[in-house]
C-alpha cells in the first residue's frame, strides 16, 4: 500500500493530505491561541450586553451582525501579505490625512462634532482609519534606517503622530486622539529611543500642560475637574461617575449574578450599553469576574507581543508592537474612565460595547497580527527546509 505522501507506481508523489481545521486554519492565515481569545471575547461581549441593553434580543442580534462583519475583515486582512502592508502604509497614510482635512471642511456635524465623512453609499469616520495607519507609517519609516534612530528621526517621526492627532482633536475627539496617539508613540518607543530622550519628552509634556488647558474647551475641562470631584454635582456632571463607582463597588467579591444588578436593571446607571458596560460587568460578576475579563484582554495582548517579539524585520516588529500595546490602552483608559481614574472620553470596551466602527477597526488590527505571524512562520519553514 502507497503511504500518502509517498510516490506511487505511477510515479507521480501524492500532496500529504490536509490535518482537517487545522489546516484550514493556516490556509486562511489565523492565528489560533489569538482567534480563541477573541470568540471567547466577544462571546462573553454578547452576554454581558443582553444583561446592560435590558435583555433586548434586537441589540444582540445587531451586534452580533457587527462582530460578524469585524471577522470578515479580519480574514480579509490576514490574507494580505505583511510587504504588501510595508509598501502602501505611505500611502494610506497620505490618504488618511486628505480625508481628515476634508472633514474640516466638508464633514458633517452630529452632537457638536465633527466627525464623519458622507460619500453617498459610505458614512465612515476617517480618524479610526488613522488608528491603524499611524502605527503602519511610522513602522515603515524606521524600517529601512538603522536602530536606535536619531534625535532628528524621533522628531519627525513624532511629527507624523502629532499632524493627524491635533486634526482629531480639533473635531473634538479627544478620546480617538488619544488612541492615535499612544499608537504612534509606541511604536516610536519600541524603535529603541533612549531612557533619557524619552524623559525629557515626560517633561516636556508636563510643562505644556498649562499651555494645552488653555486650548481645551470648556466643556474639556469640565470633565477634567468633574474627574477630580465628581461630588461637587452629583447630579449633574458627576452623576455618570458617582452611579458607575457605586455600580462597579457593590458587585463585591462575586457580584449579584447576570441580570441582577440593580444599578443597571434600575436605570441608575446611564450608557450602561456603551462606554459604561464595565460598570454593569462589575456589578453583577464581582471582583472574581472583572479577574477573569482582565485575564482574557492580558492574554491578547500578550499573544500581539508574542508576535512582535517573533517577527523576522523591523517593519512587522514595530507594528505589531504597537498595535498590541495600543489594544491594551483601549482598556485601560474605559476601565480607569468608568472607576474615575481617567476624565470621561468616549473610549469603548473593546468588543464588549455596543458599537460597529470600533469593532471593525480592532479586527483589522487582529488581522494584520495574523497576517505578520503567517509570514513569519512560512519565512521561519522556508528557512528550516534550506
Amino acid at each position: 500500500m502507497t503511504r500518502l505522501g509517498s510516490t506511487g507506481r505511477s510515479g507521480y508523489s501524492h500532496p500529504p493530505v490536509a490535518a482537517g481545521s487545522g489546516a484550514l486554519i493556516r490556509l486562511l492565515r489565523l492565528d489560533i491561541p489569538l482567534v480563541a481569545a477573541l470568540s471567547t471575547l466577544a462571546a462573553l461581549g454578547l452576554v454581558i450586553l443582553y444583561s446592560a441593553g435590558g435583555a433586548h434580543f434586537e441589540l444582540i442580534t445587531r451586534q452580533g451582525s457587527r462582530l460578524a462583519i469585524g471577522l470578515g475583515v479580519m480574514l480579509l486582512v490576514a490574507q494580505i501579505p505583511a510587504r504588501n502592508l510595508r509598501t502602501w502604509s505611505p500611502w494610506l497614510y497620505l490618504a488618511g490625512m486628505i480625508l481628515l482635512a476634508a472633514v474640516m471642511f466638508f464633514g458633517e456635524v452630529s452632537k457638536g462634532a465633527q466627525r464623519w465623512l458622507n460619500l453617498g453609499l459610505l458614512r465612515f469616520q476617517p480618524s479610526e482609519l488613522m488608528k491603524l495607519v499611524v502605527p503602519m507609517m511610522i513602522a515603515w519609516y524606521f524600517a529601512g534606517r538603522p536602530l536606535p534612530p536619531r534625535y532628528w528621526q524621533v522628531a519627525l517621526a513624532m511629527l507624523m503622530v502629532a499632524t493627524p492627532v491635533m486634526f482629531i482633536a480639533e473635531q473634538p475627539d479627544l478620546g480617538t486622539a488619544l488612541l492615535v496617539g499612544s499608537a504612534g508613540a509606541f511604536a516610536i518607543f519600541l524603535a529603541g529611543v533612549s531612557w533619557r530622550l524619552l524623559a525629557a519628552m515626560c517633561l516636556s509634556g508636563l510643562a505644556c500642560a498649562p499651555l494645552l488647558w488653555h486650548f481645551m474647551r470648556d466643556y474639556q475641562r469640565q470633565r477634567i475637574l468633574t474627574m477630580l470631584s465628581p461630588e461637587n454635582d452629583p447630579l449633574g456632571a458627576g452623576y455618570h461617575i458617582i452611579q458607575s463607582k457605586i455600580a462597579i463597588g457593590s458587585g463585591g467579591l462575586y457580584g449579584k449574578g447576570w441580570l441582577n444588578g440593580t444599578q443597571s436593571q434600575l436605570d441608575f446607571l446611564p450608557e450602561r450599553h456603551t462606554d459604561f458596560i464595565f460598570a454593569v460587568f462589575g456589578e453583577e460578576w464581582g471582583f472574581m469576574g472583572v479577574m477573569l475579563l482582565l485575564l482574557i484582554y492580558a492574554s491578547i495582548v500578550w499573544r500581539g507581543l508574542f508576535i512582535a517579539v517573533g517577527s523576522l524585520d523591523t517593519y512587522t516588529r514595530l507594528l505589531a508592537g504597537s498595535l498590541s500595546l495600543s489594544f491594551f490602552v483601549y482598556v485601560f483608559v474605559n476601565i480607569s474612565m468608568v472607576s474615575g481614574l481617567l476624565p470621561v472620553v468616549g473610549v469603548p470596551l473593546p468588543l464588549i460595547s455596543y458599537g460597529g466602527t470600533s469593532v471593525v477597526t480592532l479586527m483589522a488590527a487582529f488581522g494584520m497580527l495574523m497576517s505578520m505571524h503567517s509570514d513569519t512562520r512560512h519565512a521561519r519553514a522556508r528557512a528550516h527546509t534550506h
